[in-house]
């Protein structure tokens, strides 16, 4: 039998890792785990843990992630929804689907908020992961009824429905499944506020013309390996940014690809919560609404660094936004630091008005 290679035992005790902590985690809780107990349970030495993730907490957040990524479709799985109402009801369904159903189960998750909320770095991230799912919900619910953004509808049904898992943890029996479902669908139809302003971004575009060669990356939004290799706009974004990537969104034309890769200074606490965020929203849009309707914005969780090295950011924060336009399989403009996004994204469309006129 050959020997595994460094990089093939490295997965293999992550694996084991994972596993062993996902049990202690939903029998004792996050705070009664202990990381030598995990080691003990892997088979593995406690060096061993560490060597793959820097703390607990970096081990809880990625346990879950892998839990979100991996999560089965529910059985049965509603029929996609082709009004708002309708695909916000079937988003209610599935996510209320996956809510535990048991004290073990609710266990397990019951610590990401308490987690988050010990730690100010932290807290900034998912304050913006949380509004990037709501900027994907929202240009999901816009496929299906185009005459207007709706963001904010979108971040009061991600309100509801978070409550709705917290409260099934700390009060089992409260929540009541028909009636979340029924007030999300009625949520499709909420009349708020809901403009995109034109901010005075004064950030400059850089014309440059490089090679754009970059590795294959997951998207989140589709549970699917891509290469941002399409024309469009790529945009690095550091967690405390991830919400910036709706400037170039909103100003890029309808056939042009835009991918927002998301980078932090902590990778290996923070790019699993990430994943987590993006894929509890998605894992559930993906069923909600028909592949049609999925917003075009891919989203790639970036622990290496090495797609955001490609695009020319070899050291990350989480405050970073470079922003790059890719045409014809190269690098053609790029504009770094607030509202990158936003401007790389409007001078392509500039120069497009410029030269039909």
């Amino acid at each position: 039998m050959s020997r595994l290679t460094r990089a093939e035992t490295q997965e293999r005790n992550r694996t084991r890792v994972l596993a062993a902590a996902r049990d202690e985690f939903a029998e004792r809780g996050y705070r009664e785990t202990k990381i030598d107990v995990v080691a003990e349970r892997a088979e593995l030495t406690r060096g061993a843990v560490y060597s793959n993730f820097p703390g607990k907490r970096a081990l809880y957040f990625a346990v879950l992630a892998d839990l979100a990524e991996r999560a089965p479709a529910a059985a049965p799985a509603p029929a996609p929804g082709r009004t708002t109402g309708d695909a916000l009801a079937a988003l209610a369904r599935t996510w209320l689907a996956r809510l535990p159903t048991s004290a073990e189960t609710a266990r397990l998750g019951m610590d990401v908020l308490p987690e988050v909320m010990a730690d100010e770095t932290i807290r900034q991230s998912y304050a913006q992961l949380m509004a990037l799912d709501a900027v994907l919900l929202g240009l999901a619910l816009e496929r299906l009824r185009p005459d207007g953004r709706l963001v904010r509808v979108a971040e009061t049904v991600l309100t509801a429905l978070h409550g709705a898992s917290q409260l099934a943890a700390a009060a089992p029996g409260f929540v009541e499944p028909f009636n979340v479902v029924s007030a999300c669908e009625q949520l499709a139809y909420l009349d708020v506020e809901d403009g995109w302003p034109e901010l005075p971004f004064t950030t400059q575009v850089r014309a440059v013309d490089a090679a754009w060669s970059p590795p294959a990356a997951w998207d989140s939004v589709r549970a699917q390996d891509f290469t941002p290799a399409e024309d469009g706009i790529v945009a690095v974004l550091g967690l405390h940014r991830a919400a910036a990537v709706e400037h170039a969104v909103r100003a890029a034309p309808p056939d042009a690809a835009v991918t927002a890769v998301l980078v932090s200074g902590s990778p290996r606490e923070q790019i699993p919560l990430a994943r987590l965020a993006v894929a509890e929203l998605t894992g559930c849009l993906r069923q909600a609404f028909p592949e049609y309707a999925w917003p075009r914005l891919r989203v790639a969780c970036d622990g290496t660094g090495a797609l955001a090295a490609t695009a020319g950011v070899p050291a990350v924060s989480d405050t970073t936004e470079v922003a790059i336009r890719i045409a014809g399989g190269r690098v053609v403009s790029r504009a770094e630091g607030y509202g990158a996004c936003h401007v790389v994204t409007t001078a392509q469309d500039r120069a497009a008005r410029s030269f039909r006129e």
